[in-house]
Order: structure tokens, then C-alpha cells, then sequence
């Protein structure tokens, strides 16, 4: 990937999504959801499952359950989930052009995290990867009522911040991240187009 990552020149605060984002471990919660979903028989794809990159395990059930005809409890297999996901986390690591970013930022501009992960695995996640010392705020899915792609875990990002949506350049892998951060009126770059993510641990 010879384009190099860098931020907006109107950027005067920075919100970085975390699994997929800062974090290659995507292919490590697309493992623990296939573990799971084996149990009810639902042959779960990376490309699909892709698809819901960014949204809460809990609305991601819901999804599969439309999806596959199948009746799942979505906090109940959520939970099964994350578990699952505890137990491989180890194996992730950072996606080195987001993280050089956002150490070259350090201590000039606001660093936001705005995650649709738990609050306590997102930390863990920030530790293994070595950046919670980088991090000013940290927004995740115990903290919003409204998931993405709702504006709403961005918009606390920048109410944390003290910085004006306006201003916030928003680094997202997911569609729905996306589309929330558009919605903020935020500036917004895909991530996708500097890393490849890696699923053949998988």
C-alpha cells in the first residue's frame, strides 16, 4: 500500500474506531462468532459478516436472526460471544499505518476511541495492542443508547473533546461507523484502503 494515512487540515480533534480500525482483530471476533453460530447451525461468511462491521454484538444477533431464520437470544449468545472472542484476543494485533497515526498526533491533537465493543474488552483491546496511554476518550457501547450507525458515539467523542463535530475527522472500517460519522457531520477517511486484514487465521 504505497498511499500514506494522514488527517484533514481542518482536523482539530481525532476519533478512531477500534476493532477493524486500530485493532486487526476482526478475523478473531468473525472466529468466535462462527464458533458460536455453529450451535444453531448457521454457516456464518466473512464477507457478510463484514458487512455488520461496527455494530454491537447484540444488534448483529438480531440481524442473523432475520437473516437465517434461526431464534436466537441476542444478549444471551452476545455474551456467548464475547467470551469466545476473551479467550482468542491475544492473537490480535494493531493495524500499524492507524496506530503510527494516531502516535504521530499524541499530545497535538484530542484522540478519541468511539467503539460499538464493550467498554471493558475495548480497554483490554487497547492494552494488548499498546495504546491506552495515546487514548484522551473513550466512548463504547455501555456508554450510547443509539448504536452506529447513529451519530451518537461519535457526537459524545466530540462532546468529550470540547471540539465542534465539524472539525472531527472520524477513521472507520465499517460501513456503518461510516455513515454515523457522516451523519455528525464529521470528516470521515476508510481505513480499509490501507491495510489488508488478515482472515486466514480463520
Amino acid at each position: 500500500m504505497d498511499r500514506k494515512l494522514d488527517i484533514h487540515p481542518n482536523a482539530k480533534a481525532l476519533i478512531f474506531d477500534l476493532d477493524g480500525t486500530l485493532a486487526d482483530n476482526m478475523p478473531i471476533h468473525y472466529l468466535a462468532f462462527r464458533s458460536v453460530l455453529k450451535d444453531y447451525n448457521v454457516d456464518l461468511k466473512p464477507d457478510f459478516f463484514m458487512s455488520l462491521a461496527g455494530v454491537p454484538a447484540v444488534e448483529t444477533i438480531a440481524r442473523y436472526n432475520e437473516v437465517f431464520g434461526v431464534q436466537m437470544e441476542p444478549e444471551k449468545v452476545g455474551h456467548q460471544k464475547e467470551a469466545e472472542y476473551e479467550t482468542l484476543m491475544s492473537k490480535m494485533k494493531p493495524v500499524e499505518p492507524v496506530v503510527e497515526l494516531l502516535k504521530k498526533y499524541h499530545g497535538k491533537l484530542p484522540i478519541a476511541i468511539g467503539t460499538g465493543g464493550y467498554r471493558r474488552l475495548a480497554e483490554k483491546t487497547l492494552e494488548i495492542i499498546g495504546i491506552e496511554k495515546y487514548v484522551d476518550v473513550l466512548v463504547s457501547a455501555d456508554d450510547v443508547q443509539h448504536p452506529k450507525p447513529h451519530p451518537e458515539t461519535f457526537l459524545k467523542c466530540a462532546e468529550q473533546m470540547g471540539v465542534a463535530p465539524e472539525f472531527c475527522h472520524v477513521f472507520e472500517d465499517g460501513k456503518p461507523g461510516m455513515q454515523a460519522a457522516r451523519t455528525a457531520g464529521m470528516m470521515v477517511t476508510d481505513v480499509n484502503e490501507y491495510y489488508e486484514m488478515d482472515f486466514s487465521i480463520a
